[in-house]
């Protein structure tokens, strides 16, 4: 909430917990995805307080680009000691 307050204060445009869907085969599947924040509707913010960033946590984030079709993430972990040390960038290529 911390994060979303300070968009507020700024004024920059938001989404929170937005559910993003997909389609498989012509299936519709609804809220299969759930992005912590997509800000100006083109970056991808997810959140975490993890001990290690692992690939699948990169993964996670790509799919949330490929599904939202925002091309810029980041990745914020906030259980590092320097705030700057834990945000990994990612983009999707495709």
């Amino acid at each position: 909430q911390c994060l979303g307050r300070e968009f507020d204060l700024r004024g920059i445009s938001f989404q929170r917990e937005l559910d993003v869907g997909l389609e498989y085969k012509g299936l519709s599947i609804g809220r299969a995805y759930r992005v912590d924040f997509l800000v100006c509707e083109r970056l991808v913010v997810e959140v975490k307080a993890i001990e290690t960033v692992l690939p699948v946590h990169r993964s996670q984030l790509l799919t949330y680009l490929k599904w939202s079709g925002a091309r810029l993430g980041l990745m914020i972990n906030f259980n590092v000691p320097q705030l700057k040390s834990g945000i990994t960038r990612v983009i999707n290529s495709q």
